[in-house]
């Protein structure tokens, strides 16, 4: 039995937002996640309303793109700090050895 095209993408939707949501896209891209479930709802009820039903696919794909964005856009946060982090650590390090500080 073939799967409804539309369904699959809804699950396709559902399933990037939750990813983002656990890579905290909330945290570190707020707006694109909010568009992502805002869209993820409009797929949504456009799934389950006879007129709208052909948008659905569209506004799901929407979701799951911007979904995605917004897990990038948290890795790149995280990836950004990370690096700010380990940079300090290395001057640190680095004035410590300059000064004799540690021996």
């Amino acid at each position: 039995m073939a799967q409804d095209p539309a369904a699959a993408d809804l699950l396709a939707a559902q399933q990037a937002v939750e990813r983002a949501d656990r890579a905290d896209a909330d945290q570190y891209a707020p707006d694109t996640m909010a568009l992502a479930r805002q869209q993820l709802e409009q797929a949504q009820r456009a799934a389950g309303d006879r007129r709208e039903r052909k948008q659905a696919p569209l506004l799901a794909q929407r979701a799951m793109v911007d979904a995605d964005l917004a897990r990038a856009q948290s890795g790149e946060a995280v990836a950004l700090a990370t690096l700010a982090q380990r940079k300090a650590e290395v001057e640190r390090l680095q004035r410590q050895l300059a000064t004799g500080e540690g021996r």
